[in-house]
């Protein structure tokens, strides 16, 4: 039987991109089923004392996170995850901060209408966009940020790595992680980061 995983991202967070890049190596080499699910750093930031050149990045963030969940709600979950590759590929390999226009081109990527790009300056779906951020942290807790990931409800916050492990190592790295997180008493591994995202 399939493993279920649910992965929650923000598509401007670069270690998120880094672990779904992960869960995709992860994907071709266990046998699991995994769910996309969109959160938003902005959301998480709110009412926080952040560095004023990180809230004006976090006040951009909404736009990408917004567009992703209307495609969710207006068209279907099953768009969620091609809509977050055409954004991220631009966004973090591609190094672009253009996000008005990258949205644009994902959207034409997948097929979308591109109409939906109305939604990056819109509350409108913010409610449900909050409720998908929520549905995540209500597995791990308040102080994590993004990627969460949930294996048959074992979850956790990240892992967070550079480069992807890829092939069977992102399989064994799987297994260690899941292996770890469905101790019930596991709270916390963790070791500097040294390096940045590696985009390879």
């Amino acid at each position: 039987m399939s493993a279920a995983v649910d992965f929650w991202f923000d598509p401007t967070c670069p270690w998120a991109w880094m672990t779904s890049r992960w869960m995709g190596e992860v994907e071709q080499v266990r046998d699991v089923d995994v769910t996309w699910h969109i959160m938003s750093l902005s959301v998480l930031n709110e009412g926080q004392d952040v560095d004023p050149e990180y809230r004006k990045l976090m006040d951009r963030a909404w736009g990408p996170a917004r567009v992703v969940n209307a495609a969710r709600e207006l068209h279907g979950q099953e768009h969620v995850k091609p809509l977050y590759d055409e954004i991220g590929i631009r966004i973090h390999p591609g190094g672009r901060r253009d996000y008005e226009q990258i949205i644009v081109e994902a959207l034409a990527e997948v097929g979308l209408p591109s109409e939906l790009i109305d939604y990056a300056g819109s509350e409108e779906l913010d409610e449900s966009l909050r409720a998908s951020h929520q549905r995540g942290l209500d597995l791990v807790g308040e102080d994590v940020g993004t990627p969460i990931v949930a294996v048959d409800g074992t979850a956790f916050f990240g892992p967070v790595m550079t480069p992807a492990p890829r092939g069977e190592e992102a399989g064994r790295v799987f297994d260690g992680v899941v292996a770890v997180a469905s101790y019930p008493g596991f709270y916390e591994l963790k070791r500097t980061r040294t390096k940045g995202p590696i985009f390879d």
